[in-house]
């Protein structure tokens, strides 16, 4: 019966390492901009304050999605689709009189011009 129901555990990621950090382990910070950090554990806080990079340490995430260790979900923006352009009448102008004016010929167009 235990067997149905799976416990769900809080977890938060670490902000250095990206590893999980499971409930009563990790070490808090807040810079001075008021962000808060979050470090899996002693080890990965010196790191960060020391100024070395995630990206250069193998066992970190980071580094591990750089040299393609790791399988990156692939998130494509949605397809839109397109909107067709709406004419609408202009004060004097009928959306058939409009309509018409656009699907005249470019020679009939300059003939009209010419005459006027």
């Amino acid at each position: 019966r235990s067997a149905d129901y799976t416990m769900v555990i809080k977890t938060e990621t670490c902000f250095y390492s990206e590893l999980k950090i499971y409930p009563g382990h990790g070490m808090r910070f807040v810079r001075k901009d008021g962000k808060l950090l979050v470090f899996l554990n002693q080890k990965v806080r010196s790191l960060h304050f020391q100024g070395i990079k995630s990206q250069k340490l193998t066992w970190s995430q980071q580094w591990r999605r750089i040299n393609k260790k790791v399988k990156v979900d692939n998130v494509q923006k949605k397809r839109r689709n397109k909107t067709g352009k709406v004419y609408k009448a202009i004060a004097g102008l009928s959306i058939e009189d409009i309509r018409q004016r656009r699907n005249i010929d470019p020679a009939v167009r300059k003939q009209q011009r010419e005459s006027a």
